[in-house]
C-alpha cells in the first residue's frame, strides 16, 4: 500500500484500546497511521449543540460567499501561536486567554475594543513583571459568537421558542421571529470580526500597546480602587526599570517596548462557518482554519467520536479543548491522540473546568496519565465555568472567591505532579459591570442589578480582573 498524498490527511498513532469501532476508518501503514479527513468530513460523525436551520438553501448560499471572502488570520500566524504555545508546554511561559463569554453585535464599538484590550494588557503586564516570564496573550474575541445551551429550547408563560445560541445564530430576544436561527448573521460575524481584528491590529501594532504608557492603560473606573493603585505602584516601577534600560544604552523606541503579539481565538462551535473558512496553505499544503488563531472544542462537545473532534483533528492551527469533572484518564489520553498525534508542543491545549470543590481531587488524576505519555500538552485553568450559580435575586453569577479557590486548586495540582501550570483562561469585560460577586472592592448579591449586562454567561470586571491577575502571579512566582 503506498502512502497517500499529505493534502487531505492527518497523520497519526493509533492506540488499539482506545475504540474498536474506529478500525474501518484506519489506514495501517507499518507504525504510522492515517486516516482519511476533509472539510466536510464532520458532517459524517455525530453533531451536537448546532442550530436548526429553517432554510437550507440559505444556509449553502451563505457558505459558499464565506468560502470566497479573504481569510481573518494567516498560517504563519497561526504557526507562530503554536511555537509560541510550545515555549508554554515547555514551562518557560504563561498564557492569558480572556475576554466575552459571547461577543455581541449590538455593543460592537471601539471603546469597548479598546477598553477589554486595557485589561488585558494589563494583567498580561502584572503577570509578566511579576512572575518574571513571557506572557501569551490570546482574546476570546474577534469570532466567540455562538454559545452551547444545557437545551435546546426555552419555554416562558407556555411559550417554547429555540434557546438563544449567540448572535452568530440568532438573537436573545424572545420571539419567534428573533430566536429563529438565520444564516446570514454568519456573515455579520465574520464582517464585526474583521473589523474587529484590523482595530486589534491597529492597537498592538501602532503605539498603543507601548510600555512608557503603561499608566494609560488603568480604566477611569479602576484607577482609584486597591487594584488600580497597586497597578499603578507596578507601573511606576517598570517606568524606572524603562529608564534605567535607557540610561543603559537599551532604547525604550524599539519595537520590542512599542509593539506586542496578540492572538484571537474563540470556540469552534458552529462548524459550517468553521468549514467555509478553512483554507489550504499554499506554502506548506496543510490546511488552517483561517476563522481564528486557535479554536478550541467546548466541554459539551468533546465527543471521540462527534464531529467537532473530526473537524478540529484535521486543521493544523494551536487547538484547545475544556476538560470537565466526568473526563477520566482515558479520555483525555484519547484526546491527546486524536488531536495531536504527532506530539507537536504547543498543538494541544487541556483548558480545565473542574469547579472550585472538585479540582484538587479531579485534576490529579489527569495529570499523572498525561505525565507517563510523551504528549506535551498546555494545560490552562478556566476558574469561571465550574462555578456559575444563581443567586438569590435570580441573577446567574460566580463569586471571585471560587474563581481563586479553583485557580489555587489548579496550581497546587500541578505542584504535586511536577508539571507546568500553563496559565489561565477567563471571561472578562473592560466595561463596569457587576456580574460576579466579591474582590477587593465588592460585589454583593444587591449590586448584581445595577449593570449585569452579560447575554450570557456573567464575566469579571477590570477591578476583578487585575484582583485574579495578581493572586495568579504569585501562585506563578
Amino acid at each position: 500500500m503506498q502512502r497517500p498524498e499529505r493534502s487531505g490527511y492527518a497523520e497519526g498513532m493509533y492506540n488499539r484500546k482506545t475504540s474498536l469501532k474506529y478500525v474501518a476508518e484506519w489506514f495501517y501503514l507499518g507504525e504510522t497511521v492515517w486516516v482519511t479527513w476533509d472539510r466536510t468530513s464532520w458532517k459524517n460523525k455525530p453533531v451536537k449543540h448546532q442550530p436548526d436551520w429553517p432554510d437550507g438553501a440559505a444556509l449553502d448560499e451563505v457558505q459558499k460567499k464565506l468560502t470566497e471572502l479573504p481569510p481573518l488570520i494567516f498560517a504563519g500566524e497561526a504557526r507562530e501561536l503554536t511555537a509560541r504555545l510550545g515555549q508554554v508546554a515547555e514551562g518557560n511561559a504563561i498564557v492569558l486567554q480572556a475576554g466575552d463569554c459571547a461577543e455581541s453585535f449590538d455593543g460592537f464599538n471601539a471603546n469597548a475594543i479598546k477598553h477589554k484590550l486595557k485589561v488585558i494588557l494589563q494583567m498580561a503586564v502584572v503577570l509578566s513583571y511579576s512572575a518574571g516570564m513571557p506572557v501569551v496573550k490570546i482574546g476570546r474575541i474577534a469570532g466567540q459568537f455562538a454559545k452551547p445551551r444545557s437545551k435546546p429550547t426555552e419555554t416562558i408563560d407556555d411559550t417554547e421558542l429555540p434557546s438563544f445560541l449567540g448572535h452568530m445564530v440568532n438573537d436573545a430576544t424572545f420571539s419567534e421571529k428573533d430566536r429563529r436561527p438565520d444564516p446570514q448573521r454568519l456573515l455579520q460575524a465574520y464582517n464585526q470580526s474583521a473589523s474587529t481584528l484590523n482595530l486589534l491590529r491597529a492597537f498592538t501594532q501602532g503605539g498603543f500597546a507601548d510600555l512608557n504608557r503603561l499608566q494609560s492603560w488603568n480604566l477611569d473606573f479602576v484607577a482609584q480602587s486597591p487594584q488600580g493603585k497597586r497597578y499603578e505602584q507596578l507601573a511606576q516601577e517598570i517606568s524606572k526599570a524603562l529608564k534605567f534600560m535607557e540610561v543603559a544604552g537599551i532604547s525604550p523606541d524599539s519595537a520590542q517596548f512599542q509593539e506586542t503579539d496578540f492572538y484571537t481565538s474563540h470556540e469552534a462551535l458552529i462548524l459550517q462557518y468553521e468549514e467555509a473558512l478553512t483554507r489550504k496553505d499554499s506554502l506548506t499544503g496543510d490546511f488552517y482554519d483561517c476563522s481564528a488563531h486557535m479554536l478550541w472544542i467546548g466541554e459539551r462537545t468533546r465527543q471521540l467520536d462527534g464531529a467537532h473532534v473530526e473537524f478540529m483533528r484535521g486543521i493544523n492551527n494551536p487547538i484547545g479543548c475544556k476538560v470537565g469533572p466526568t473526563a477520566t484518564p482515558d479520555d483525555v489520553i484519547a484526546l491527546c491522540e486524536a488531536l495531536n498525534p504527532k506530539r507537536i508542543p504547543g498543538r494541544l491545549t487541556l483548558i480545565v473546568r473542574m469547579g472550585a470543590d472538585t479540582i484538587e481531587t479531579g485534576l490529579p488524576p489527569l495529570l499523572e496519565a498525561v505525565k507517563k505519555t510523551d504528549h506535551k500538552v498546555v494545560w490552562l485553568s478556566d476558574p469561571m465555568h465550574g462555578n456559575t450559580f444563581t443567586s438569590d435575586s435570580g441573577h446567574k453569577t460566580r463569586h471571585l472567591d471560587s474563581v481563586m479557590k479553583e485557580v489555587t486548586g489548579f496550581f497546587a495540582a500541578h505542584k504535586k505532579a511536577g508539571t507546568w501550570p500553563g496559565g489561565i483562561h477567563v471571561e472578562l469585560t473592560g466595561d463596569n459591570v457587576t456580574e460576579c460577586l466579591g474582590g477587593a472592592a465588592p460585589i454583593e448579591t444587591a449590586d448584581l442589578q445595577k449593570r449585569y449586562e452579560t447575554m450570557c454567561d456573567p464575566r469579571l470586571n477590570a477591578n476583578q480582573s487585575l484582583d485574579l491577575a495578581f493572586a495568579v502571579s504569585e501562585l506563578v512566582r
